[in-house]
């Protein structure tokens, strides 16, 4: 739609330029002089142009109906050739495409087969076709231009699609990123705080308690809550740098199978009685063995807070030249009251990051048992991207740690 004030200012332009064709009119008339009649044909020829914007196509008709008895008439003919051309170029930028092709090679051909007919014009044959000729030239160079600029437009919208979509890729990245290391956090510091809290439970039980105080017993106890936060602290630092984009130090600190021994004794050290058989895990990517290591963390945390059991054991087996890890606990099985935090959807993602399954639920002698499949290949370009499968109420078992 045109914008405001333009068809005031088409207008204004349309009376000075019918202005100007009268006056050439009179001033150089041709076969016939200009009369009332001829002033009124040529004054109507030029309304249309007022409303071309908005009208293109019926503008162009008018002026065609009111240009052929003009010219049929032998009034002076060059008068109108400026308000021809502006209508066909205005129709050409404003209609639609192929129509103003067809419509304009049409009427100019029935226009010149009249005016060759009845030998109007005052000129020549070969005059009046070099001048349809170059009415029909403007046309054609407008729909090429017309081409031209759709093509650009298409070419820029493209380029602007492409990098909104690499931004919105960028943005995904960076957000996947965050959550990789939320998830790194709250595995690590929720393992960290419940270990500790147990050994500080225990140290403190030590000291309330009516038996004599047992040097040796506390200072274990205390140990091992300095143990534990040295650990936590190392780790922390490692997830820290990721954070920061700092690689110094990071693949030193980078958890895996060989870490897992550490888990074992925090979760001995938290009054369970762990087994650990760990001899599959020995040839395990590092993204696999990364996963495995957070998968156990979990499970341990999960089993020393609400489990109340007294065994737990640790399996990393290879089956099919995959990896199997599984931890089995004897305590008290699901929760009636179900899943309050998301401890278990998070061991899920992380499985499924690198291509692997993970089922946690009832073991078939009674406790908790978590078991995670990993593929002998990572596939984490398209399990990224897969969303967990969980059942509907939420993943099976006992509450999780904390929702994240």
């Amino acid at each position: 739609m045109p914008r405001s004030g333009a068809v005031t200012r088409d207008a204004l332009l349309t009376t000075l330029l019918a202005a100007a064709a009268a006056a050439v009119a009179l001033a150089w008339p041709g076969t016939r002089p200009l009369d009332a009649w001829g002033l009124l044909l040529l004054a109507g020829a030029h309304a249309p142009l007022a409303v071309i914007r908005r009208r293109p196509a019926l503008a162009l008709v008018v002026l065609v109906l009111l240009t052929l008895p003009y010219h049929l008439l032998q009034y002076q003919h060059h008068a109108l050739i400026p308000a021809e051309v502006i209508a066909l170029f205005a129709y050409a930028v404003f209609g639609r495409r192929v129509r103003a092709v067809l419509m304009v090679v049409g009427l100019l051909l029935f226009v010149c087969v009249m005016m060759m007919a009845l030998r109007a014009g005052g000129s020549s044959v070969r005059e009046q076709i070099a001048v349809i000729e170059a009415v029909v030239s403007v046309v054609i160079a407008v729909q090429v231009w017309r081409v031209h600029r759709a093509r650009l437009a298409t070419i820029t919208e493209r380029a602007e699609r492409a990098e909104r979509t690499r931004e919105e890729e960028a943005r995904r990245r960076v957000a996947e990123e965050r959550l990789r290391i939320a998830r790194d956090l709250h595995d690590l510091l929720a393992h960290s705080i419940t270990v500790i809290g147990v050994q500080a439970g225990a140290a403190a039980h030590l000291l309330a308690g009516d038996r004599p105080l047992d040097r040796a017993e506390l200072a274990e106890a205390l140990g091992s809550i300095a143990a534990t936060c040295r650990d936590a602290r190392t780790e922390l630092r490692g997830t820290l740098q990721v954070l920061r984009g700092t690689d110094v130090g990071a693949p030193a600190v980078l958890p895996g199978p060989d870490a897992i021994p550490g888990l074992v004794s925090a979760a001995r050290s938290a009054g369970l009685e762990v087994t650990l058989d760990a001899d599959g895990a020995a040839a395990a990517p590092p993204e696999i063995g990364v996963a495995a290591y957070r998968i156990v963390q979990e499970a341990l945390t999960n089993v020393v807070k609400h489990a109340a059991a007294r065994r737990v054991a640790v399996t990393l087996a290879r089956e099919d030249a995959g990896l199997v890890v599984r931890v089995a606990d004897d305590g008290r099985g699901p929760s009636a009251a179900g899943p309050e935090g998301f401890g278990i959807l998070g061991m899920i993602e992380r499985a499924r990051s690198v291509g692997g399954t993970l089922d946690a639920g009832p073991g078939e002698d009674g406790g908790f048992v978590v078991t995670a499949v990993f593929p002998p290949d990572t596939s984490s370009d398209t399990a990224q991207d897969a969303p967990p499968e969980v059942p509907p109420d939420g993943p099976p078992g006992r509450e999780p740690v904390s929702p994240r």
